[in-house]
C-alpha cells in the first residue's frame, strides 16, 4: 500500500433504516393486484369468469407473497389478487357491454398490470392499488352507458 493510503480514514458508513415488514407486505399486495388485473382482464368477461379469475389470482398472488416473505406477504398477495381480479373484470365487462373488443381490452389491462407491478415497489403504493383498482372498476361500471343508447331513442 502507499503511505498515504495507510493513514486515510475509512469511508463513513451509511445508517439507513431497515425496511420493515409493512413494505414487503405492500409489495406482495401490489404484485397480487397486478396478477389479478391480468387474470381479470383475460378471464373476467362473465360472472363465472370473474370467480375463476379471482381464485387463480388469489393463488398466484399468494405464491408471489410466499416468494417475497412469510405469512403476511402470502395473505397480502392473495387479497391483492382478489381485489385486482374484481376491479379488472368489472372494467372488462363494462368495455364489452359498450362495444369494446375482448382482445383489445385484455391487452390494455395486461399493460396496466405491468405498470401496477412496477408501482408496487414504491413504498405503500401496493396498499393503495388494492383500494383503487376495485373502486375504479365500480365507478366506471356505474358511469358506463348501454351500447347504442342513442339509437333506441330514434325508435320511440
Amino acid at each position: 500500500m502507499y503511505p498515504a493510503a495507510r493513514n486515510a480514514t475509512p469511508p463513513p458508513h451509511l445508517h439507513w433504516r431497515a425496511v420493515g415488514g409493512w413494505y414487503w407486505i405492500g409489495v406482495a399486495v401490489g404484485f397480487g393486484v397486478a396478477i389479478g388485473v391480468f387474470a381479470g382482464g383475460v378471464l373476467g368477461a362473465s360472472s363465472v369468469g370473474t370467480v375463476v379469475a379471482a381464485v387463480i389470482a388469489a393463488a398466484l398472488g399468494g405464491l408471489a407473497g410466499w416468494q417475497i416473505g412469510g405469512m403476511g406477504e402470502i395473505v397480502g398477495g392473495a387479497v391483492g389478487g382478489v381485489a385486482g381480479a374484481a376491479g379488472a373484470s368489472r372494467l372488462l365487462q363494462g368495455s364489452l357491454r359498450t362495444g369494446g373488443t375482448r382482445a383489445g381490452t385484455a391487452l390494455l389491462l395486461a399493460a396496466a398490470a405491468v405498470v401496477l407491478a412496477a408501482l408496487a415497489l414504491v413504498p405503500a403504493l401496493g396498499y393503495l392499488e388494492a383500494i383503487a383498482v376495485p373502486a375504479l372498476g365500480v365507478r366506471l361500471r356505474r358511469r358506463t352507458p348501454e351500447r347504442y343508447a342513442g339509437l333506441r331513442s330514434l325508435a320511440d
